[in-house]
């Protein structure tokens, strides 16, 4: 089979898009998250579930047998990205901050907030990625922190780069940093990403765009922030999260 060509990606992101105006012309709500097998974005179709969901008589019953987090393990370091090895990555310094809200806009304070990212050359710091960017031996582009009473988080590290991904021929995904939450309890957990404004890769992006509503999508887009920018140090860009209601940030694992 041959593989798709970007503009055949383009030509269904379009009809999904269209599809998507004429349900919205036709008086249905607005779709805030994406279909699990959107078909521009090829793997879904392999990895979205097929089986009727199944009822968990005990959900805390998973953490038994899960990664293990706590408060008294975080430390202010893990929330510097830059400053985990001896010398300074490579790339542009920022910092990223925003607060996580609920559906009434009020603080949720004491999250476990977790990040990870790519590089400055668009290359994760993973054994299966083996994309030929260098990687950079003072960056490996994961970091944490807790919310604040006021349910704010913030993180140094350095701007991600672009990088090829085999979705499609000359498939490339626009500079992100990976976000998740984790409530409560490890099995509340929500994942998401953030992107940086302006971004050219945008509009090839089907992960992006399976966000078919616009408004939607565009809440997945950090802004800057000179007043975040700190003074010969990093550029400021700031992002809340909102886990649920109709201004909800999208999370990759809710239908």
């Amino acid at each position: 089979m041959t593989a798709p060509t970007q503009a055949d990606i383009d030509r269904e992101m379009r009809a999904a898009g269209d599809a998507y105006a004429g349900r919205r012309a036709a008086g249905s709500a607005p779709g805030e998250h994406p279909a699990r097998d959107y078909p521009p974005y090829r793997s879904s179709e392999l990895r979205h579930p097929r089986q009727p969901l199944t009822v968990v008589q005990d959900p805390d019953a998973m953490e038994l047998s899960g990664p293990v987090f706590g408060a008294a393990d975080v430390t202010a370091l893990d929330a510097d990205l830059t400053a985990h090895h001896i010398g300074e990555p490579l790339g542009e310094r920022i910092t990223v901050q925003g607060r996580v809200l609920d559906r009434a806009g009020r603080p949720v304070a004491g999250q476990l907030v977790e990040v990870w990212q790519a590089n400055a050359a668009g290359r994760y710091a993973h054994r299966r990625d083996r994309h030929p960017a260098p990687l950079d031996p003072n960056f490996t582009g994961a970091g944490r922190c807790l919310t604040d009473d006021q349910g704010r988080y913030a993180f140094t590290t350095v701007k991600p780069g672009p990088y090829p991904w085999r979705n499609h021929v000359n498939a490339w995904r626009p500079a992100h940093i990976h976000f998740s939450v984790f409530g409560t309890a490890f099995a509340q957990r929500v994942v998401t990403q953030m992107y940086f404004p302006g971004d050219p890769l945008f509009a090839y992006d089907p992960i992006l765009q399976s966000v078919t509503d616009e408004a939607a999508r565009g809440r997945l887009v950090a802004s800057y922030d000179h007043g975040l920018s700190v003074p010969e140090f990093s550029l400021g860009y700031r992002w809340d999260i909102v886990l649920d209601g109709p201004v909800a940030t999208w999370t990759e694992d809710t239908p």
